[in-house]
């Protein structure tokens, strides 16, 4: 064989090579994950899990393509969470709320008042009685939580003045259809009602309902307060999302893939939490400026009513979890 037959040959083997090399890296390139949530694509839920996404791509090498679906577009709330299980989506953020439908004491944090503020969440979320309560999550559905971001204080807005618990009797009510989220709202007296998020806006416009509760964050993004009066300050309480990968999903990353999608969404919540934290100093004033009147109230009022009227034990929480997580201490020694 010539010198050139056998540098031609040898030129269509590396070719050859490559070509195998590239189609297996395409191949690697095709797992493409889903990744959904019910919030708008301004809110910082979703343009840190756009950026988690693609850091994910970036640190693993593309193996991993992931499509971000927000405002609702693969399901309710509940659709994801059951979607999860079901094989539809691959991870999703969502609240402790809709884990406790799986785990009820993982519902406590979601019980009026148990938290001081959002450096108290935060030490929470680091504590002993996060990981057992994260833990009997898991354990019962395999699935993984990967991360933990603030969520902002949830706040009441209304076309009905409000300045005290009682002032909320008969109050046609917007709430999420969670028990610890009715809680607050049903030892007030009001009348709750179960509607979509996506739909709410319009609930609030042709007058279905006549309030809503939400982080301020949550209001200002959904334009609440176009068809809102009032702000009603009740702080009731300090809310969280979880990010979520699927039994399925978790199962068959490697330990390396692993650490790396938990690193990254700790990132992303860390990345939205400061976002949410300084949007929220902001929002009363904007609020003020759109006309809309903001009340403080006497939490302590709504607390008690919740404490004499609403039962730990009725949620299927423990109450030594909420006492644990009331002697977490903050760096401000609170």
């Amino acid at each position: 064989m010539s010198l050139r037959a056998i540098s031609t040959a040898a030129i269509s083997a590396v070719a050859v090579t490559a070509a195998v090399v590239l189609a297996s890296s395409a191949a690697v390139a095709q797992t493409k994950l889903k990744w959904a949530h019910v919030y708008e694509t301004s809110e910082p839920f979703h343009t840190q899990s756009v950026w988690a996404a693609q850091e994910i791509a970036k640190r693993t090498n593309n193996k991993y393509q992931i499509d971000v679906y927000p405002a609702s577009q693969l399901g309710k709330e509940t659709d994801i969470n059951q979607g999860l299980t079901l094989g539809s989506v691959d991870m999703i953020i969502s609240g402790s709320s809709f884990a406790a439908r799986s785990s009820a004491p993982i519902g406590v944090t979601y019980y009026p008042y148990t938290f001081r503020d959002a450096q108290h969440l935060l030490a929470y979320t680091k504590s002993n009685v996060f990981k057992e309560l994260t833990k009997g999550y898991e354990d019962k559905t395999g699935h993984k939580i990967i991360s933990v971001t603030y969520y902002g204080v949830r706040h009441t807005s209304s076309n009905k003045p409000i300045a005290s618990c009682a002032d909320m009797k008969g109050l046609k009510i917007r709430v999420p259809d969670v028990p610890a989220y009715l809680a607050m709202p049903r030892a007030c007296g009001a009348n709750t009602s179960p509607i979509a998020f996506a739909e709410v806006y319009l609930a609030l416009q042709n007058g279905t309902v006549e309030a809503q509760e939400n982080p301020l964050t949550t209001i200002e993004a959904k334009k609440f307060y176009e068809v809102q009066k009032h702000i009603v300050l009740t702080g009731h309480i300090v809310d969280h999302l979880n990010t979520v990968v699927s039994k399925s999903l978790w199962s068959r990353l490697s330990d390396e893939e692993k650490k790396i999608f938990t690193e990254v969404g700790q990132e992303a919540a860390a990345r939205a939490t400061a976002e949410i934290q300084a949007k929220e100093k902001e929002l009363v004033e904007f609020f003020k400026q759109k006309g809309l009147t903001v009340t403080e109230v006497n939490k302590d009022e709504f607390r008690d009513t919740v404490m004499k009227n609403v039962s730990f034990e009725s949620f299927g929480y423990r109450k030594a979890d909420w006492e644990a997580i009331q002697a977490i201490k903050t760096n401000r020694g609170s």
